[in-house]
């Protein structure tokens, strides 16, 4: 039985949470013959959110700056929870260092980037991963199983959606997240990633898109110290700050195969506190897929005879190995922390293997490309072709 080290850098976070705790669970459901994992050591530059990181990982090294944990002899796996204008950086130092790398999304502010990093890993021979969990889902298997059939026929249209209201309040304050500085692509590259994950893995490569890119507010409130998701209440003597990056895009896309894409995301979708769906149009069928029900998928097939043609629901169960692992009777949802362990899972697997698995930085270069085609196509206002 292989044990896998990790440190897990931007520890406190949504994020870092989520990381730490299933390294430490996913063995519960997917056992050890794959191998298993120790968080060695957690990074946290700010000292007061650090402060109860010891009870998360007992025997962990609480470190505050990432450099030491990617010095560390002992660490095998850096895990990168950072804010998104580090990816870059402190990916590039772990593979240099020869340390295999898992980071959270985006893999890193431009596609150049990104290609770079997937360059050193290649050459490093090390084992990449970018946390594109959402996929991950098994009901998604079974989408993709539909579609590599054939049993819809030749994918002709793809539509999908991500909508949140986290700036759906003009005077909900400023975070990092709105920063083009912290974060240069802003929900292009927060949320649109996630969607285009779902593009790469359903149906194939982007080839051209158009994107209008948008800011609905462009000014908020500042208020230090707030995390992500809690609530304040303001007291008119705030500062204000620029929102300097995309609230919201609609794009137009092209992929490699011929089919077409329809796609929209924002953070400014007032009332919906998730909303994630996807739609795949074939010459045979089609298939749709809403997270408000997170382990169904409608299909439908024109091998139904006439006047019986219409959507069937397909609840995702132990029939699938992956959804097996937690449960043993359907229509009991895995959400999305579950998806997370299945992710990490696999990262695991994938080293002690040595075996790349979806997504790795390859995956992460080509989303990447996506992002930087919506930035530029929005700001010269036409298409623009991916190469």
């Amino acid at each position: 039985m292989t044990e896998i080290k990790v440190a897990v850098l931007g520890a406190s976070g949504w994020m870092g949470k989520v990381h730490t705790m299933a390294y430490q669970t996913f063995p519960h459901f997917f056992g050890c013959e794959g191998g298993t994992a120790r968080v060695t050591a957690l990074v946290e530059a700010n000292k007061d959110a650090a402060k109860d990181l010891a009870f998360r990982a007992p025997g962990a090294k609480i470190l505050q700056d990432w450099n030491a944990a990617i010095a560390d002899p002992e660490t095998d796996l850096i895990d990168i929870c950072l804010p998104d204008s580090l990816h870059y950086e402190v990916a590039k130092a772990a593979l240099l260092a020869g340390k295999h790398v898992y980071c959270e999304k985006p893999l890193a502010d431009t596609a150049v980037e990104a290609q770079e990093l997937a360059n050193i890993a290649r050459e490093k021979g090390v084992i990449t991963r970018v946390g594109h969990a959402f996929p991950r889902n098994p009901v998604h298997d079974l989408a993709k199983e539909i579609i590599t059939s054939g049993e819809i026929g030749e994918i002709q249209l793809f539509k999908a959606c991500q909508h949140i209201d986290m700036y759906g309040d003009p005077l909900a304050p400023f975070m990092w997240r709105a920063d083009g500085q912290l974060a240069p692509t802003g929900i292009v590259g927060d949320t649109g990633s996630h969607v285009f994950s779902f593009m790469e893995f359903l149906v194939g490569k982007v080839s051209s898109l158009i994107a209008d890119n948008f800011i609905v507010t462009p000014k908020r409130p500042v208020v230090h110290g707030l995390a992500y998701g809690e609530q304040t209440v303001l007291t008119g003597t705030e500062e204000w700050r620029d929102v300097t990056n995309p609230d919201g895009t609609n794009i137009l896309c092209r992929f490699e195969n011929g089919a077409r894409g329809i796609v929209d995301f924002s953070r400014v979708a007032t009332g919906r506190k998730f909303v994630q769906t996807y739609e795949v149009y074939g010459t045979k069928g089609s298939l749709r897929y809403t997270y408000d029900e997170v382990n169904r998928l409608r299909f439908y097939t024109n091998d139904d005879r006439t006047g019986r043609r219409g959507f069937r629901e397909i609840d995702v169960g132990p029939e699938n190995e992956t959804f097996r692992k937690f449960l043993p009777l359907p229509n009991f949802a895995l959400g999305y922390n579950e998806s997370k362990i299945i992710e990490i899972a696999e990262v695991i697997r994938s080293i002690v293997a040595n075996r790349p698995m979806w997504p790795n930085f390859e995956t992460g270069h080509h989303i990447c490309q996506i992002v930087d085609a919506c930035m530029d196509s929005s700001r010269l206002r036409q298409w623009v072709d991916i190469n």
